[in-house]
């Protein structure tokens, strides 16, 4: 469940430089918001391996 936990407070995190980014036009806020996504998509990435392993291993 930690893990879970990090990508809820990673994606509430972002919150801020999505709006700079998309209501603001602020490309800093974007590079922000690329980076962030691609920690999400890794943490995601092995929270499921970790879901997988539990599951076929019991």
């Amino acid at each position: 469940m930690k893990r879970f936990e990090e990508l809820q407070n990673l994606v509430n995190g972002l919150e801020g430089d999505f709006e700079k980014f998309y209501d603001k036009g602020n490309n800093a806020a974007g590079t922000r918001v690329r980076k962030g996504m691609q920690e999400m998509k890794n943490l995601a990435q092995d929270i499921r391996k970790e879901v997988q392993d539990k599951k076929n291993n019991g």
